[in-house]
């Protein structure tokens, strides 16, 4: 499970590199073939990077939200358990030494 999960990260993690640079080129060559002038053709290919940043932050979401899922379907501890573990045993040592 875990090894299917490490193959699909890698995968939408390329797509997700190589579509920028397909969007950024597609963006252009339509830019050209359009005829737009040049503000036209840079807020065009701005729109396309913001549409393109917004689509990577879903994505990075989904993946957090698979892995959280993952977690705790096998049962591991996330860092906040651990990290309230870890604060409860401070509070207790220091009771214990305040005694």
């Amino acid at each position: 499970m875990l090894d299917y999960l490490k193959k699909t990260l890698l995968t939408g993690v390329g797509l997700a590199l190589r579509s920028k640079t397909e969007i950024e080129d597609l963006a252009k060559e339509f830019a050209k073939k359009s005829s737009m002038s040049q503000d036209e053709a840079r807020e065009f290919l701005k729109d396309c990077q913001g549409k393109y940043e917004e689509a990577r932050e879903e994505f990075d979401k989904k993946v957090e939200a698979a892995i959280e899922k993952l977690l705790k379907k096998l049962d591991l501890p996330s860092r906040s358990d651990i990290k309230a573990l870890n604060d409860r045993i401070d509070a207790l040592t220091k009771k214990l030494t305040d005694e």
